[in-house]
C-alpha cells in the first residue's frame, strides 16, 4: 500500500513509464488504483522511431503486472517521506 498511496499524489504529475517489452511511455498520471494499473493522458512514446504505430496514442491504460519502471519527475520525489513511510510500514503499522 506504500506505493499506491505514494502513486495517488502524483495524479495530474508527468512520468515515464517503461514497460517490460522495453516500450517507454510518457504522460500525465490520470489514476492509480491498488494493483498499480496507471491511467495516463496526454501520452508520446519516448522512442519515437521504434514505435511510430504508436504515435497517435493519447490515452493509456497500463496494467500494473507489465511496468518495469516507473521514472517520477525529480521536485515529486520527497525522501524523507519515503523514508518514514517505510520505516512505519516494515514495524507493521
Amino acid at each position: 500500500m506504500l506505493f499506491f498511496s505514494y502513486f495517488k499524489d502524483l495524479v495530474g504529475r508527468e512520468v515515464t513509464v517503461e514497460l517490460k517489452n522495453d516500450l517507454a511511455i510518457q504522460g500525465t498520471l490520470h489514476s492509480v488504483d491498488q494493483y498499480l494499473n496507471i491511467k495516463l493522458e496526454n501520452t508520446r512514446v519516448v522512442d519515437q522511431e521504434k514505435y511510430p504505430h504508436m504515435l497517435s496514442v493519447r490515452n493509456c491504460f497500463i496494467r500494473g503486472s507489465v511496468v518495469r519502471y516507473v521514472q517520477l519527475p525529480p521536485d515529486g520525489v520527497d525522501v524523507d517521506l519515503l523514508h518514514d513511510a517505510t520505516r512505519r510500514e516494515a514495524r507493521g503499522g
